[in-house]
């Protein structure tokens, strides 16, 4: 127990170190402390913005945002993606089409997004959606054509239907590279969130709060939004992994 105890803590190591260093950088004069904010100032404008909602409510906004675009792009992606692993003429007609869209950077897009739909929610949430929609059908597209032979005839030989198969044969099995492809589209969006959100600054979130204290020369809330995006970032894949590893619990019995 002591020893699994002493190898977590071996991760926070290099954490404190970098704190450390950080605090001793930000009391070597008045012009490192103008980048390097010290330690107990964070902490002050951390108790702050929480105590005042504004850290609350430009995450929740955030997460809005990227879950919006995640759920959306992320359903749209799989379902293309299955289209075109089952159906190869479907994958002939749009196959082409979707990969010579995915070439052009996501950046790419933004002039014609803010042309098209504004600088509100909407163009944000587009630019989410796109970040996770490319993902999602090339992993589901790869899961499902490679599902195993053998499982596909013992469906046909139980006379499952289509959706039957599709359902309890395809999906199941397709499932570790659906699950690669959610990791992706989940980190792709919320990436994408926060770079929507320095672009088209309309309406809150953590890239708009973010800008705003930069404009506004305040490092110490510049240095809160970007650890608190690194902390969703890291409690949500913890989760995901966590989900994965319950569902796909299965695969260390084959």
């Amino acid at each position: 127990m002591g020893l699994v105890f002493l190898k977590r803590l071996k991760g926070l190591v290099l954490p404190l170190v970098l704190l450390m260093v950080w605090e001793i950088a930000s009391r070597q004069g008045r012009a490192y402390a103008l980048t390097f904010i010290p330690i107990e100032k964070i902490g002050r404008s951390l108790i702050e913005t929480i105590l005042s909602g504004e850290l609350l409510t430009n995450l929740l906004a955030s997460l809005g945002t990227a879950s919006t675009g995640l759920l959306i792009g992320g359903t749209v992606g799989l379902g293309l993606g299955s289209l075109m692993g089952l159906y190869p003429r479907v994958d002939k007609i749009i196959g082409p089409v979707f990969h010579s869209f995915r070439q052009v950077p996501l950046l790419g897009w933004i002039p014609l997004i803010g042309l098209w739909f504004g600088n509100g929610c909407l163009a944000k949430t587009l630019v989410v959606c796109l970040a996770s929609f490319y993902p999602m059908v090339l992993n589901s597209y790869a899961g499902i054509r490679n599902v195993e032979n053998n499982h596909l005839e013992v469906g046909r030989v139980l006379g499952a239907s289509r959706w039957q198969t599709y359902r309890y044969i395809l999906i199941p099995g397709a499932l570790p590279f659906i699950f690669i492809g959610i990791y992706h589209a989940l980190a792709f969006s919320w990436i994408s969130t926060v770079g929507s959100e320095l672009l088209f600054t309309a309406g809150p979130g953590l890239g708009g709060m973010m800008q705003t204290a930069q404009m506004a020369a305040k490092m110490d809330i510049v240095i809160i939004c970007v650890a608190s995006i690194g902390v969703v970032g890291l409690l949500m894949n913890v989760s995901l992994a966590k989900l994965s590893g319950h569902l796909l619990r299965w695969r260390s019995t084959r």
